[in-house]
């Protein structure tokens, strides 16, 4: 079974448009979302009057005044005059929420045609500003002062795991170089300098300790940019062709940090679940993944939620070479969030449309080797609001 069985039509990603991804200071949240929403809609091969409705992910949390953006996507034409849009907030899940709420609305059959928009501006603000906005997402340290902000908080999660299973530093810096080095084939990253296993693996003055164990190379950097994607239920005719949303799921964990596991990422696991079972797929029937690696030791826990290995085993997808480009299971090709960047809101729509332009064979110098079907794993706090689609090429 597969969502178009379960829901009787279809959800296809029809058009796209990805900004670059950096300290952009010549850029506004203004301009990055029409750039992004012009190019998704010309991608698709339809006029901005054929879009019903605009979902945008942002987070903002007081990075920036302007805490109203939802109508800015109407700038890009006078056809999207009166158009509903909503802004959808889900900390650094805010892009895959908008994702499934556009998707939701082809469903529901409120709409046949919806521009899902991410977006985000970081870098205008202090790091004190960022800081706090970002543990606006921690139930236990919302409105406290931090001198590590949520690398602290990923920091407890990478020594509790250490505790369990054993020492993963040389793990987390091998994770790091390979993002580090599949960053410098993706035009849109902020981080595009391959940095090598040594220097990932070392503390020194140019990779000190953020918070132990994690090092700077371990941590995803404040970003500004974009990225838009048309859904359709049917083709357009577009500048490619669609890639279909095969199945998608979401799940929400408790926010205290005394009711989760700090290792088990237990509503992830379930996100993950829903999608591929919605799919009626399983992990070896997938070709690559764009997972959330905010810091290189949630990208390893990725490998076990999702099966890839048992818990505590996640370091011999990294040390196989099975997550490297070439391996049997590529993880993160884009640089993932590590070299890509990670402007929060923009983040679940862009790893939406780079698995969609490597379904289509449009990725250029990261394209692989004539993926199928891939999966998007995209979380919000420490694992708090979980979402994965599964998608596949038509």
């Amino acid at each position: 079974m597969s969502l178009k069985d379960q829901f009787g039509k279809d959800v296809l990603l029809t058009g796209w448009g990805h900004s670059r991804f950096g300290k952009l200071t010549e850029e506004t949240l203004e301009s990055l979302i029409v750039q992004v929403a012009t190019e998704a809609i010309g991608n698709a091969g339809i006029e901005p009057g054929q879009i019903d409705e605009v979902y945008l992910g942002q987070f903002n949390s007081g990075m920036m005044p302007l805490a109203f953006p939802s109508s800015l996507a109407l700038q890009v034409s006078e056809q999207l005059a009166n158009v509903p849009s909503t802004r959808v907030e889900n900390a650094c899940a805010s892009g895959s929420a908008a994702f499934q709420q556009g998707t939701k609305s082809l469903l529901a059959g409120t709409a046949k045609t919806v521009l899902v928009i991410g977006a985000e501006k970081m870098t205008q603000a202090g790091a004190d500003v960022v800081g706090a906005a970002l543990l606006g997402a921690d139930y236990d340290m919302a409105g406290k002062p931090s001198t590590t902000g949520f690398t602290g908080l990923f920091a407890e999660v990478a020594k509790h795991y250490e505790k369990r299973y054993g020492a993963v530093s040389d793990a987390l810096g091998t994770i790091a170089a390979k993002n580090h080095r599949n960053g410098v084939d993706n035009p849109y990253a902020q981080l595009r300098k391959d940095l090598g296993e040594k220097f990932c693996r070392t503390v020194s003055d140019k990779n000190p300790m953020v918070a132990d164990p994690l090092r700077r190379t371990d941590c995803s950097p404040v970003s500004d940019g974009a990225a838009a994607v048309v859904l359709s239920v049917a083709p357009t005719g577009g500048a490619t062709a669609p890639v279909r949303l095969a199945g998608f799921g979401q799940a929400n964990d408790f926010f205290p940090a005394e009711r989760r596991d700090p290792t088990a990422f237990a509503a992830t696991r379930a996100s993950w679940q829903r999608a591929l079972d919605m799919a009626g797929v399983g992990l070896e029937d997938l070709d690559f993944a764009e997972v959330h690696d905010c810091f290189t030791i949630a990208e390893l826990l990725m490998y076990e939620v999702m099966g890839l290995t048992e818990p505590g085993q996640g370091a011999r997808a990294i040390e196989e070479g099975w997550v490297f480009k070439d391996g049997k299971f590529p993880v993160n090709v884009s640089g993932g969030l590590k070299a890509k960047g990670h402007p929060v809101g923009a983040t679940g729509v862009s790893q939406h449309v780079i698995a969609a332009m490597q379904l289509t064979g449009t990725a250029g110098d990261m394209q692989l080797a004539a993926p199928r079907r891939a999966a998007v794993q995209n979380m919000g706090g420490v694992g708090i609001a979980n979402y994965v689609s599964v998608l596949e090429a038509v």
